[in-house]
């Protein structure tokens, strides 16, 4: 019977592989190409490595065994070595955002993002263009050669009211406002019977504005057309001949033979972006012994005096 060396057992060599490799190969010439190795089971790993230990030179050359055997000490399989870093191991830096400068999307994404900025500076050029052609807020100021005094009472016509109320009024109220949008005047008058009158038998007063920034029409139209909308006993009505637009609006609480209560009126013209107003009131009670005149005759007062008053605003000097 004969006797097996001292070591290991012989292990079966991997197939088309040599029982032992040589220190290293002959200079000058290339290292055997590899050939491609079954993968040993689990249970043949350390075998394997404990062989390729045994048999492995001093000088380090490559093993037999196609995987590396762990470097745990100096002496043992080829220099360690590292798998070269990749720089962003997921395809992109940190925070998960494009490097700066890379260029825009071209999916169907990038292409939807990319119209919708272009649509968006589309419409922000028509509407820059559509106000420069319109010349929005820029419109030239029609005034129709009405101007404004600073003391307008002077040139107030209210002669049909002077039959009814004769007494003068020595000390008419005038205000004024000028402005680069608004020029502004108004007169108050006090309307008496007789100079034995201790106080007003009426209230009587002309405002002229003249509008120098933007159309007052819509909402002089809203104001007059719909100013019954404040108080029941209001009644309007559209009436013609008196520049663009004129509204005529009055008043009357009494009834009967009880000259108790309040009667009023007021005619409001538009033409082009000057407004006016000429307004009559007056108030009565029991123990007055004044009459109040008829409002229908009133109305009628107003539209001449109206007419002729605003004549006189067109040939004014102005404030």
């Amino acid at each position: 019977m004969t006797e097996r060396p001292e070591g290991p057992p012989a292990q079966p060599q991997p197939q088309d592989q040599p029982s032992a490799s040589p220190n290293w190969p002959p200079p000058a010439q290339p290292a055997p190409e590899a050939q491609p190795q079954p993968t040993p089971t689990p249970a043949a790993q350390p075998q394997a490595s404990a062989q390729a230990q045994a048999h492995a030179p001093a000088h380090g050359a490559p093993s037999a065994y196609p995987y590396p055997g762990p470097q745990s000490r100096a002496g043992y399989g080829p220099p360690g070595t590292s798998a070269p870093a990749q720089a962003y191991p997921y395809g992109q830096p940190p925070g998960g955002y494009p490097p700066l400068g890379a260029p825009p999307a071209t999916g169907a994404g990038g292409r939807a993002v990319l119209w919708g900025l272009v649509g968006a500076a589309v419409a922000s050029a028509a509407w820059a263009g559509g106000v420069f052609l319109l010349g929005r807020g820029d419109a030239e100021a029609d005034l129709r050669g009405y101007r404004a005094e600073s003391d307008l009472c002077s040139s107030v016509d209210y002669s049909s009211f002077k039959n009814e109320y004769p007494e003068e009024d020595t000390s008419p109220v005038d205000h004024s406002l000028e402005h680069e949008a608004l020029d502004q005047s108004y007169c108050s008058i006090s309307l008496k019977t007789s100079s034995a009158s201790s106080f007003s038998d009426a209230y009587f007063s002309v405002q002229v504005d003249l509008h120098k920034k933007t159309d007052p029409g819509p909402e002089f139209t809203a104001l007059w057309s719909e100013y019954d909308q404040r108080y029941d006993d209001y009644e309007v009505e559209e009436i013609f001949g008196f520049g663009d637009e004129a509204y005529l609006v009055t008043e009357d609480t009494t009834s009967g033979d009880d000259s108790s209560g309040s009667r009023a009126a007021t005619l409001a013209v538009r033409d082009g972006w000057m407004t006016y107003e000429m307004r009559w009131s007056a108030y009565g009670s029991t123990y007055d012994d004044v009459t109040m005149p008829e409002v229908d005759d009133v109305v009628e007062w107003l539209k001449t005096d109206t007419n002729a008053t605003l004549d006189n605003l067109r040939e004014s000097n102005g404030i």
